[in-house]
């Protein structure tokens, strides 16, 4: 089932991308920055085993440019799906509040390419989507790959 984000859920959510993180597959977040961002977050819930594992969030930068960012699957139920039923569950948000674009700054482009995300040259995003950026380890070199679609 995938659902709002609760506050309560932030803490797992955190566990989730330091995971996916230390795997090298996305950047680490704050979890003051989570807490700061909850509102954006959906996560996926096995009822059967009634815990969080999975999540993404989607930020709007612009009125027609949004963002899916920290899209993370526990290791143990990679390859189910769930990726893509995030995926698609955030870019019907983006539907739902007429966002023309979405883009996605990720490692593994697999997934979206699947989805009908395109590459993009990142030069090409507006500099709001950088204040995030200032602050990684990796600034100014940055290693991920900018895919973008319709929603």
């Amino acid at each position: 089932m995938i659902r709002r984000a609760r506050l309560k859920d932030i803490k797992v959510i955190h566990r989730l991308i330091a995971e996916q993180a230390a795997n090298g597959h996305l950047l680490p977040r704050a979890i003051s920055d989570l807490y700061g961002q909850f509102r954006d977050f959906i996560v996926y819930e096995d009822e059967d085993e009634n815990q969080i594992v999975g999540c993404g969030s989607l930020q709007v930068f612009w009125e027609d440019l949004a963002e899916i960012k920290s899209l993370a699957v526990t290791a143990s139920r990679e390859g189910q799906g769930i990726g893509s039923e995030l995926i698609e569950h955030l870019l019907q948000d983006a539907r739902d509040i007429e966002v023309a674009r979405v883009f996605v700054l990720t490692y593994r482009p697999t997934l979206f390419e699947r989805l009908g995300f395109t590459h993009m040259d990142k030069s090409k995003l507006p500099h709001k989507i950088w204040a995030d950026c200032i602050r990684c380890t990796k600034f100014p070199e940055c290693d991920e790959i900018a895919l973008a679609r319709d929603p």
